[in-house]
This record gives C-alpha cells, structure tokens and sequence, in this order.
C-alpha cells in the first residue's frame, strides 16, 4: 500500500455518461414523438365531434369498426331503453365533458335497435360521490318507458382494466372502468354492438342523468417533459466535464 487513491478510469465514467446522456435524449425525443401524436389525436377527434351526426351503422359494419377511424363519430338513431339491470361506472372526472369534472358516476343502460340489436347507452353523468344505487334507480327508471327515444350520441369502445382498477361491486352495479362488455356479461344484457354510445342528447327534464356535448381538453404536458429530459442530458454531460476538469487540474492524467 503506498497511500495513493486510486481514481475511477476516464473510460468508464466516459461511457457511462454517453449511456446516460443517450437514454435522456431518447426520452425527450419520445416526449415529442408523442406531442406529435396527442396533437394529431385532438386535431381528429375535434373534427369528428364537430360534424353533424350520421346514422349509426348497421349490425353488419359493426365488425369493421375500430377506435382508431371510430371513435367519437358522431350518430343518431332510434331505440327502447329495455327493462334491464343497469350499472354505474365510477369517474374522478372527464377529459372530454367540462360539466363533469369532478367524481361521480356514468348510467349504463341496454337499449334495443328497432332491427332487435342491442346497444349499450351511457346515458349521462350522476354526480353522486357515495355512488348511491337508489339516486340512479330512480333516475334510470324515468327513462325506461317502454317508448323509442331518438337519441344522438358519440361511438365510444370499451376500456381495459388496469393493475389498479378496483374490482366491480356487483351488489351496487357499479364498475370503476368503462367495460360495457364485461357489464353486459355480468348484468344478462345478452349480446350487445362492440361499442357504446356517449348520449349527447335528449337531456332528461331533470338532468339527472345529465348527457351532454363532448370537447377535447386532454392533457398535453408533453413538451414541458420533453424539456426536463433534455436538461437532465446536458446536466450530466456538464457534470462530466467539471469532473473531468477537476481530474486534470488535480494532476492524475487518463
């Protein structure tokens, strides 16, 4: 031993700073693949909810639809809300309803097309924070008359699960994510279209459930990421040019 420290080679800090400087900027670089992308998204999804609505498909075309082309076009159609079970799917808040920006629920009911079909109908917000199952049994049974309803809506498809999505509560009928698929296995709605419909309109005398007009107001912080990343890249190059720098001025040479 003759007391001397032995400093950590040039060559690896070198590399292990460009690993670093490298995995930063790919993230920034995604940040703004994605800023992109959610821009393109709101640019198309702005467009078909401005347009005036069409007929909806029918059972036939149903198999050809896909979120990507579909999502959010705008329908109208005529159907009887049937005499069935419905559920209560929770929300802490709407990307695409400013009126529903807070926590509540979502009425998911079975409807029938005049051709026999059945098409699931989330026909509007319930602000009701204890998820009461008696607030929506009566608002629901208002709506289930027996009569066909001209009804206008946005085409909307099923959400999945994630790892934190608490499990259904089959005794209120209430869900925590927009499987109106898995409701529809659950609650004998038999077979239903493979998309539901966001109601526009009719808004019920009393609101309650409240349909209403969607906008898109997503989120967009990807630039502001995009930014961080970056700085974190050039923080750590700077970082190794004051050690390097130090290393030098200190005397120990690579």
């Amino acid at each position: 031993m003759n007391g001397t420290v032995r400093k950590p080679p040039v060559a690896g800090f070198a590399l292990f700073t460009l690993f670093l400087t490298a995995v930063f900027v790919a993230l920034g670089v995604w940040q703004l693949q994605r800023r992109t992308a959610k821009h393109d998204l709101i640019a198309a999804l702005t467009e078909r909810l401005a347009l005036a609505p069409v007929a909806l498909p029918p059972a036939s075309q149903w198999a050809t639809l896909n979120p990507a082309r579909d999502e959010f076009r705008r329908v109208s159609f005529t159907a009887v809300y049937a005499a069935l079970p419905d559920a209560m799917v929770y929300s802490s808040g709407s990307a695409v309803r400013k009126d529903a920006s807070g926590p509540g629920t979502w009425a998911f009911l079975p409807a029938r097309l005049p051709s026999g079909e059945m098409v699931v109908i989330d026909a509007g917000f319930v602000e009701n924070t204890m998820q009461d199952r008696s607030v929506e049994d009566r608002a629901v049974k208002k709506l289930v008359t027996g009569q066909p309803v001209e009804l206008t809506g946005y085409l909307r498809f099923s959400e999945a699960p994630g790892w934190l999505t608490p499990a259904e509560n089959r005794d209120k009928r209430l869900w925590f994510v927009r499987d109106h698929l898995a409701i529809a296995r659950a609650l004998g709605w038999g077979a239903v279209a493979p998309f539901y419909v966001d109601l526009e309109r009719p808004v019920p005398e009393n609101g309650i459930p409240r349909p209403g007009p969607l906008d898109v107001h997503l989120k967009d912080d990807h630039l502001q990421y995009a930014i961080t990343w970056f700085t974190l890249a050039a923080a750590v190059l700077i970082a190794f040019a004051v050690w390097l720098r130090g290393r030098r001025q200190s005397g120990t040479h690579p």
